[in-house]
């Protein structure tokens, strides 16, 4: 059987690590968790539950979790944020695969996500496909700050079933993630030399919100799909609102 580490970032998860440590304990050889220098039980629960824990200020989401993926002995990785979990079924396709010779580099995963008391389905939540596991010989992590992702210098099979993300505690979260999200992209668009536009602060937000809610068919997760394009639209704008304000102010 092929071993495997799971590496984790955490801050502040106690109430999410345990879920997540518990959904892969049964086939990972390793579990390394790095945290942001949490202020509540995260790390005590994490050392318990067997987990390797390096404490690490936040170097930002792509150098956290590449950070992680180092520290593992195994070349073989399953890299999960504290608030995602592999299904029963998820599981149990990962077992049985890592009994195998792996034909690929990496291998990529549906991600369905929790909120407002349901799974989300639609809106361009679901499938989200996340390449997870991966060779770490091949591949590392990379994109840009929120928006990172796995690179691979090779080839990418696919899985079959969910991992499942809690994305956010309640709504009051998905605002202030909203809020959060849109100050780094604006900076980003600003360190590279994006300049504001009246135009898309109007027109992008519009067209945010028709394609969740009517292209995306976020209308068939019902209310929560109606907030769900509401929120997006609104981070669109906050995102041009602030590149305009970076501007006014440098």
């Amino acid at each position: 059987m092929i071993k495997i580490s799971v590496a984790i970032i955490t801050f502040n998860e106690e109430k999410n690590i345990k879920r997540c440590i518990d959904s892969v304990k049964d086939f990972a050889d390793e579990i390394v968790v790095v945290d942001s220098l949490s202020s509540d039980k995260t790390c005590e629960i994490a050392t318990n539950l067997g987990a390797k824990v390096i404490d690490q200020k936040f170097l930002g989401h792509i150098a956290q979790k590449q950070l992680a993926v180092d520290n593992c002995t195994n070349n073989w990785i399953l890299s999960l944020d504290a608030d995602e979990t592999c299904s029963i079924e998820l599981q149990n396709e990962l077992k049985k695969l890592l009994k195998t010779d792996l034909k690929y580099d990496a291998y990529s995963m549906p991600r369905v996500s929790f909120h407002l008391n349901r799974w989300i389905r639609h809106g361009g939540w679901y499938p989200d496909r996340k390449i997870r596991l991966f060779n770490k010989q091949k591949a590392a992590w990379g994109g840009y700050n929120p928006h990172d992702k796995v690179i691979v210098n090779g080839s990418v099979g696919k899985l079959n079933n969910d991992l499942q993300h809690y994305v956010f505690k309640d709504l009051r979260h998905n605002i202030d993630t909203n809020n959060s999200y849109s100050s780094i992209m604006a900076e980003d668009l600003y360190k590279n030399g994006k300049k504001f536009s009246f135009f898309k602060l109007f027109f992008k937000p519009i067209g945010k919100f028709l394609e969740v809610y009517i292209y995306k068919k976020g209308f068939l997760d019902g209310m929560a799909g109606f907030i769900i394009a509401v929120g997006a639209s609104y981070s669109m704008f906050l995102k041009f609102a602030k590149l305009w304000e970076l501007e006014q102010k440098r």
